[in-house]
């Protein structure tokens, strides 16, 4: 009798052991495949971004040469058939803070002007901050334009050079229409003109366009769902127009606020439309508050894209030449001393076979090279791949020559170096690689490339979709899934997709929980002031106010965060409390159910969560206002309906929680 109790203890312990070794396997078979469809994922990903944000060879192979490559006068030893001009951005000047920004600005006008003496400055918008004291409201405050205006009054820049201002999305905020008072570009800027515009700088060797793109909304709504520009088919065919007129001129730049990739244009696209451009210079994204200090690119068709950094933290601009139209330029820190600019040779990562004439380069005689600064000008002494050739001579003016043997250096990249010093023993070193014979373009970083160029518009509408549908799957699979049975040692997974089940079989939270999911794809956020005095209502797909529809961009972003940082978590944390209550735990006593260091982390992220919304809702309450506040289904009633749920959570006691808790009670486990 002990021999047969034995081997049926011995018989059933095998048995438990070879099931919890299935589990353990099918567990591990789950996160094996997990991490593989996200490798996937990510090498799909990875693939993309370098496929398409990286040179293409066949671009430089295809595009041919420029047809003024071999053609005469070569950049030599006179000042001859050059220009320059500066770009200044994102100037936000502000009633509030720094007030530093003003006066420095000022100086820029006066000083820095005087010095540079540049053809034209182009202001590339966000003249003033349009914020309120708390910097979360947007108002166009007049002082802020009248502090603009008074500078390049007093500075008498505009008697110095041509100004051009463009307007930003900071210059758009909170304008009901172009003919509001409100919009004070008309009133204050230099250009004083809205839309887009193409301007001609004529010289004696030529004539340069610069076409000016305005994608600033009209209306203009509050922040934050004003941070993408919009170009629709009437605005890009006025563009296209625009790009037909320069066909004569010697190079083509486009001048915008908004990178590309923040702006939603029609067919064929704005980076298509600027193709006959060398560059497109910008503004906008302000370094990304430190992350990306040089945003550079090309895109497809072979246009520079050049974001600047800001004035407004970072007191950037930038100084740009064309010398034998070829494209030179630098970024340069406010009241730096000595600047300089390498003219020829030109930086062979920023050269455009198509656009400009590289061919110049290995028939030029001198190597040429502008450098300024309030004192005079010492020394410019130039090396190549560490050997010095010598002092440049100081021609006229900013520019400086020093001749050279050009057919040294045919073969491969080499480095050159300037070393400026001034007067008052200030020095200042520049250089670039460069190449005299034609080579396959260098590669811009893939981070800044995709963060210039890539659709993020469309990126984020197909992630919303991705994530709305997952949620909405989650919800409707389990309410008609047939609920898994709960075996003696029931995994961690099949507890989880129990409490799923509890949870969407469950009428008072199932259709809630669909509902407001549904809510924040298809109804409104909100409904109030979009504009000052205008009632909107804002969607995940755009804006509507005053018979226009604008469509949704950074909604998008904010409807991907809504779904991952708010609905499914209180979703997951419905269900973790209905599995405790499904066990006999109520609020009081759950914690004697599951360990404290599971509990207390469980708690404190639901209420972070909560607080998360709770400061959305003031966000709302100071942006669109009181109307806004308490019409917005997505932001204040949701957190009025999570607070309902939880408490429902842990006190609803109906029949649908009492089978499922008979259920539980069933299980060997528990």
């Amino acid at each position: 009798m002990p021999e047969v109790q034995w081997l049926l203890g011995s018989s059933l312990s095998a048995g438990l052991l070879h099931r919890i070794a299935v589990v353990r396997w099918r567990r591990m078979l789950r996160l094996f495949s997990m991490l593989i469809a996200t490798g996937l994922l990510l090498a799909c990903l990875t693939a993309y971004v370098l496929e398409n944000y990286t040179v293409q060879p066949a671009f430089t192979e295809s595009g041919g040469g420029h047809p003024r490559a071999e053609q005469p006068p070569y950049p030599g030893r006179a000042m001859d058939n050059i220009f320059w001009f500066l770009q200044v951005s994102d100037l936000h000047i502000s009633r509030f803070i720094d007030p530093q920004r003003t006066p420095d600005f000022k100086k820029f006008c006066t000083e820095t002007i005087d010095v540079i003496k540049p053809a034209i400055v182009f202001a590339t918008g966000d003249l003033t901050d349009a914020k309120t004291r708390n910097r979360i409201g947007s108002v166009q405050h007049e002082v802020e334009w009248q502090t603009y205006q008074t500078i390049l009054k007093q500075s008498r820049v505009l008697e110095k050079t041509k100004w051009i201002d463009i307007k930003g999305n900071h210059d758009a905020f909170n304008i009901p229409s172009l003919d509001s008072i409100n919009n004070y570009y008309r009133k204050y800027s230099a250009h004083r003109q809205d839309g887009s515009f193409h301007y001609v700088h004529q010289t004696h060797f030529g004539n340069y366009s610069f076409i000016c793109a305005d994608a600033t909304p009209s209306p203009g709504p509050k922040r934050p769902f004003n941070f993408f520009g919009f170009l629709n088919q009437n605005k890009m065919d006025e563009l296209s127009k625009l790009a037909s007129e320069t066909v004569h001129s010697n190079q083509t730049i486009w001048l915008g606020h908004y990178t590309t990739s923040t702006i939603i244009s029609a067919s064929p696209g704005i980076q298509q439309v600027m193709s006959s451009a060398i560059a497109y210079l910008c503004g906008h994204l302000h370094t990304l508050g430190g992350l990306m200090p040089v945003l550079h690119s090309r895109n497809a068709q072979g246009t520079l894209e050049l974001e600047l950094a800001d004035w407004m933290d970072n007191r950037k601009y930038r100084l740009v030449a064309f010398d034998h139209d070829l494209l030179s330029f630098v970024d340069l820190n406010f009241d730096k001393w000595p600047v300089v600019l390498i003219t020829n040779p030109k930086s062979a990562l920023y050269s455009s076979p198509r656009h400009e004439p590289l061919g110049k380069i290995k028939h030029s005689t001198h190597i040429r090279v502008l450098a300024f600064s309030p004192a005079q000008i010492t020394s410019v002494i130039i090396s190549i791949d560490g050997i010095t050739l010598g002092n440049a001579i100081h021609i006229e003016g900013p520019f400086f020559s020093l001749a050279w043997r050009v057919e040294d250096y045919n073969k491969g990249m080499h480095n050159i170096e300037v070393r400026a010093e001034d007067k008052a023993g200030r020095v200042t070193f520049s250089h670039h690689e460069f190449v005299v014979e034609e080579m396959k373009l260098l590669p811009f970083d893939v981070i800044a490339s995709f963060i210039l160029l890539a659709h993020h518009y469309i990126m984020a509408r197909v992630l919303f979709f991705l994530v709305f549908l997952a949620n909405m799957i989650i919800i409707v699979a389990f309410r008609y899934q047939r609920k898994p049975q709960l075996k003696e040692s029931p995994g961690a997974f099949t507890l989880t997709v129990f409490s799923f089940h509890v949870l969407c079989k469950t009428n008072i939270f199932y259709y809630p929980v669909l509902l407001f999911t549904c809510c924040v794809a298809v109804g409104p956020w909100f409904v109030g002031e979009v504009v000052d005095g205008q009632i909107g209502a804002c969607f995940v797909f755009g804006i509507v106010v005053n018979g226009h529809f604008l469509e949704g961009s950074l909604s998008f972003v904010v409807g991907i965060f809504q779904l991952t940082l708010f609905n499914f978590p209180l979703m997951c944390y419905l269900c973790w409390c209905l599995h405790l209550r499904c066990r006999g735990a109520c609020f009081r006593s759950h914690i004697k159910y599951t360990r404290w260091i599971c509990t207390v982390p469980m708690h404190v992220f639901i209420v972070a969560l909560l607080l998360w919304q709770v400061y959305s809702c003031y966000f709302l309450l100071m942006t669109y206002g009181t109307i806004a506040f308490f019409l917005s289904p997505i932001r204040t009633w949701s957190v009025v309906l999570a607070l309902v749920l939880v408490y429902k959570a842990w006190t609803l006691n109906n029949s649908t929680i009492r089978t499922f808790k008979a259920e539980m009670k069933k299980c060997p486990y528990f």
